[in-house]
């Protein structure tokens, strides 16, 4: 059986690379050995020894509901104070990665 395999990863700046695949974008931060993944399935810490192919991953991700959710409740569920913490991170990185993105448009601009 045959199947699409697609991944692009953009490396936007040290430290800091930009993964496009099949399920959706995430942005990684860190150096070779150490990073933090935030994408569409949560936040990803691996820690490892380069070369060696032995690391430590651990995830806190966030669900969608639908295999694990309640009946309907009138009340919305509040959030517990580390997705808050997650939802903050992952929206100070979109705003950091927007901005980059719109220095190297503008700076594409200028030097034309």
């Amino acid at each position: 059986m045959a199947y699409v395999r697609l991944f692009r990863r953009v490396r936007i700046a040290p430290g800091i690379t930009l993964n496009l695949a099949k399920r959706g974008p995430s942005l990684s931060f860190g150096v070779r050995g150490a990073h933090l993944t935030v994408g569409r399935s949560g936040v990803r810490k691996t820690v490892g020894i380069p070369g060696t192919g032995v690391f430590y991953t651990s995830q806190n991700g966030w669900h969608s509901g639908i295999h694990t959710g309640q009946p309907f409740r009138e009340a919305a569920p509040t959030l517990t104070d580390g997705q808050r913490v997650v939802e903050t991170v992952a929206v100070v990185f979109l705003a950091v990665f927007l901005v980059i993105l719109a220095l190297a448009v503008l700076a594409a601009i200028v030097s034309h």
